[in-house]
C-alpha cells in the first residue's frame, strides 16, 4: 500500500468533494478514510488515500491537486504518510 494524506481548507462552496473525489477516482487513487467538517463557512477535509493503484507519480498528484485548489478555491496538500506521521510525532 501507498498511503498519502491529503488535505483541503478553504471557504465552502459546492462540488468541493466531488470534484477532488472525481479526480482521485479518475487517477486509479482509492480512498482508504475522509473526514470532513464546515466551520463558520470554512471547508476542511482530511483523506487517506492509497496511490498504489495509479500510474501517477507522487509529485505529478500533488500538482494536479494543487492545480484543481486553485480551480475551485481551495488549498489542496499532499503529504507522503511517513513524512505526515514524522511531522506529527509527539
Amino acid at each position: 500500500m501507498n498511503k498519502t494524506i491529503i488535505t483541503v481548507v478553504g471557504k465552502d462552496t459546492v462540488g468541493i468533494i466531488a470534484k477532488v473525489c472525481t479526480y482521485l477516482a479518475d487517477s486509479g487513487i482509492n480512498i482508504l478514510d475522509i473526514s470532513q467538517t464546515i466551520v463558520s463557512g470554512y471547508f476542511n477535509m482530511m483523506m487517506i488515500v492509497d496511490m498504489a493503484g495509479t500510474a501517477k507519480d507522487f509529485n505529478q498528484v500533488a500538482d494536479d491537486l494543487d492545480k484543481l485548489g486553485t480551480e475551485i478555491g481551495v488549498v489542496i496538500k499532499c503529504q507522503r504518510e511517513e513524512i505526515f506521521d514524522s511531522m506529527h510525532r509527539i
